[in-house]
C-alpha cells in the first residue's frame, strides 16, 4: 500500500511517525510503501548550524518548553529512537530533500530518509553540509557518483518545490501529514493501533486486482 508522507528531516515528529507507521504496518499485516513528500519547516534556514533545536523550542514556548522537550524525547524513547534535541541544530534541509528524491529514483528513498533522520536527530550531524550529505547518501546505499553529481548540480530541486506546492494545494501547513489511499490528509502522529486500523480500512477499500 502506498502512503504519501509530507515530512521534514528536521522534524522529530516525522521520525516518530515513521517508526509508528512501521509498527502499524506489522500489526495490521499490511505492507506499505512510503512516498516521501518534501516539506521545509525552515526554508530560510542557514547552511551553518546555530542554536540547538531545544533552545529554539525554549524561545518559542517559554515556561512550557521543558515539558514539551520531555514529551518529545519520551515519545522517541518509546519508539526506540534517540532524539537529542540539545545537540540537533536546525539548518536548511533543501539539499537533504533532494537526496531523498535521488534515493526514490533507485528505490532507496526510505533508506535515505532513515539515515538522514538518525544523523540529524541522534548524531548531531549538519544535514546541510554537502560533505555530510555525500557520506550519508553513500551510507544509505546510493551510488557515490550519483550523490556527487546531485550535490554539484540542481537535480531534483524542481521535485522538492513541486512537493511544497502540493502541500499548499492540500492545505498542509505542518508535518508529519500522511495521505493514505487517496483519503484526505491526516496527521501521521497517531497511536500505532489507530494507524493500523486506518491501514486495514484502506486495504479493505482497495479494488481487487
Amino acid at each position: 500500500m502506498q502512503i504519501e508522507m509530507h515530512a521534514d528531516v528536521l522534524c522529530p515528529w516525522s521520525y516518530i511517525a515513521k517508526r509508528r507507521l512501521e509498527a502499524a504496518s506489522a500489526l495490521a499485516g499490511t505492507p506499505i510503501r512510503i512516498v516521501w513528500r518534501s516539506f521545509e519547516l525552515s526554508p530560510e534556514g542557514a547552511l551553518i548550524s546555530g542554536d540547538s533545536a531545544a533552545d529554539m523550542i525554549r524561545q518559542w514556548r517559554g515556561d512550557a518548553a521543558e515539558a514539551r522537550l520531555a514529551q518529545i524525547t519520551g515519545f522517541g524513547v518509546v519508539e526506540g529512537i534517540k532524539l537529542d534535541l540539545e545537540n540537533a541544530r536546525p539548518v536548511n534541509s533543501f539539499n537533504a530533500h533532494r537526496l531523498v528524491h535521488l534515493g526514490a529514483a533507485s528505490g532507496k528513498a526510505d533508506a535515505v530518509m532513515e539515515r538522514l533522520l538518525r544523523a540529524y536527530h541522534s548524531e548531531a550531524e549538519n544535514i546541510a553540509d554537502r560533505g555530510v550529505l555525500d557520506r550519508l547518501g553513500r551510507e544509505a546505499g546510493l551510488a557515490p557518483g550519483a550523490v556527487a553529481e546531485l550535490l554539484a548540480g540542481d537535480d531534483f530541486a524542481a521535485a522538492v518545490r513541486a512537493d511544497k506546492r502540493l502541500a499548499v494545494e492540500r492545505g498542509i501547513s505542518g508535518v508529519p501529514v500522511m495521505v493514505l489511499a487517496g483519503t484526505a490528509p491526516t496527521s501521521a502522529v497517531k497511536p500505532v493501533e489507530e494507524l493500523a486500523k486506518l491501514l486495514r480500512q484502506a486495504a479493505a477499500s482497495e479494488p481487487s486486482a
